[in-house]
């Protein structure tokens, strides 16, 4: 049976990850942060951890919870937005709020679950997007989330030197309609998510360290 781990899995994509690979047989490990969210992922028949990625001391016990795991698939969902521009510089607190969850709690579950990772010669893959992409950047909108995702796939391209028995990748679920992306985003929270899911099975090691896109497309560059 494959096992999957699924880390800030509370709602949006990482929950609809979670009732996906359920409903296809995997046995899932998701984290949330509060009762609220744990409850959600007893209900969808996942194994249930509490962790705040956006505090080091949660983050730090990991490890331990998860003793003895092979992972077959460990995706890092968790993530916050920031939508103001480049006119308005950010506050010391909404910087640390975004660069933690998104980079900092990232980089302190990597030691902890690639080894299990590469046990199972799995996947790791971190949610990021294409709002990441410095060559193609259309504009200064999000800008602070611009950085953290930027941020993001350069911690996995580093990270993969250290894991040569995983393949770890950064994926972009696309523009897709949850709280963060909006109701006019134009790709259903299922669709996206079954997306992810194929180009997740797809990854082979020519793929580490590199973004692919939702749709299975391999990003020429970041």
């Amino acid at each position: 049976m494959t096992t999957v781990l699924v880390i800030g899995a509370s709602r949006g994509i990482g929950l609809e990850l979670v009732r996906q690979y359920r409903e296809a047989g995997d046995r899932v490990i998701a984290t949330a942060r509060d009762d609220a969210g744990l409850s959600a992922l007893r209900d969808q028949g996942a194994h249930a951890l509490q962790v705040d990625v956006a505090n080091p001391a949660s983050v730090s016990g990991l490890s331990w919870l998860l003793d003895g795991e092979k992972l077959d698939v460990a995706l890092y969902v968790a993530g916050v937005m920031d939508r103001a521009g480049a006119t308005t510089p950010p506050t010391q607190q909404a910087f640390d709020h975004v660069m933690h969850t998104n980079v900092l709690g990232l980089m302190q579950v990597i030691p902890q679950v690639l080894p299990m990772v590469e046990e199972a010669g799995g996947v790791f893959g971190a949610l990021s997007s294409s709002m990441s992409q410095i060559a193609s950047v259309p504009g200064s909108n999000a800008w602070l989330y611009r950085v953290s995702k930027a941020a993001l796939n350069m911690v996995v391209a580093s990270a993969r030197f250290d894991y040569p028995r995983a393949r770890l990748v950064a994926l972009d679920p696309g523009w897709v309609q949850t709280d963060m992306g909006g109701a006019t985003a134009p790709l259903s929270l299922a669709d996206s998510v079954t997306g992810l899911r194929a180009a997740i099975a797809s990854i082979t090691s020519d793929d580490n360290g590199h973004l692919i896109h939702h749709d299975g497309r391999r990003a020429a560059h970041w």
